[in-house]
């Protein structure tokens, strides 16, 4: 009798035959880390070969949806990532995912559409942030930030984008981009699985083919997914204290302190108030 009332147990908590558990992941893509990419005419609409870096992104994007699929996600939401966040075409986007494309007024920016309902976080097409050294299109949002850092840590774009995640819960278990992107995430974000798309050699790029990339990627991701659980999301704890250090002077932020010439510091409690005053004076 206990067997059967244990049985039976089992059997209403355990989910229903041919259900699936639900699985969301999040891509998050850029351009200047896809294979192929070494100047900012490649990823810039004005440019001669963007359409075709462009279809390399739509590529490599697939490769992460597929991956992801395959490793049991029931939903993707794919984030346009690049400048103006205009570069996916909806028709080259894999049809099972839904894409998020368009610039946003939120903090999230990169990470528009993330909540904790996800479970995994991937980057594709990263790079590294400014000033670092044997990288490849490497800054931080734009050309005029020279460092930001919250909290005394210095951040690339895949590491404040991290932190974003991390705020509910949600681990990064992927990133693809240059060598130096890869390296500096780990550094960061601990050992998640990677693909680097290409390696600087004197400011040139030597690296995959845009096939071998997306193989990579495919599988890359599809293994980050199975082994999610290894990763831990990146978080800040709070207060938050960002300094920025730029070019070129924007009007200040109501809040933020001009330390130096080109230096600024904002604290606030919540870290999407510190990422609109960065929105504001990079």
């Amino acid at each position: 009798m206990k067997i059967l009332i244990a049985l039976a147990l089992l059997a209403l908590t355990s989910p229903v035959a041919g259900q699936q558990t639900r699985l969301k992941v999040f891509i998050s893509v850029d351009m200047e880390g896809l294979a192929g990419v070494v100047i900012g005419s490649d990823v810039n609409p004005t440019g001669p070969d963007y359409g075709h870096f462009r279809a390399i992104m739509a590529a490599e994007t697939n490769a992460a949806i597929e991956g992801a699929f395959r490793a049991g996600a029931t939903e993707v939401l794919v984030r346009d990532s690049h400048g103006i966040k205009q570069n996916l075409l909806p028709n080259d986007v894999d049809p099972r995912a839904r894409l998020l494309r368009g610039a946003s007024l939120g903090p999230k920016n990169m990470m528009e559409g993330i909540d904790s309902t996800f479970d995994a976080v991937v980057f594709v097409g990263y790079h590294a942030k400014a000033g670092t050294p044997n990288a490849i299109g490497e800054h931080t949002s734009t050309a005029n930030v020279v460092d930001f850092s919250i909290n005394g840590v210095s951040l690339p774009e895949g590491g404040y984008n991290a932190a974003v995640a991390g705020f509910y819960g949600v681990p990064v278990v992927f990133a693809a981009g240059d060598y130096a992107l890869v390296e500096q995430l780990r550094g960061l974000l601990g050992p998640i699985e990677g693909v680097a798309t290409k390696r600087e050699i004197n400011d040139a790029s030597l690296g995959l083919s845009p096939k071998q990339a997306q193989d990579q990627i495919r599988s890359g991701v599809e293994q980050a997914v199975r082994n999610r659980a290894r990763a831990k999301p990146y978080k800040i704890a709070g207060p938050y204290t960002m300094v920025l250090k730029v070019k070129q002077e924007r009007p200040l932020y109501a809040g933020a302190q001009r330390v130096r010439e080109n230096e600024f510091t904002f604290s606030s409690p919540s870290l999407f108030e510190v990422l609109n005053a960065f929105n504001a004076l990079k």
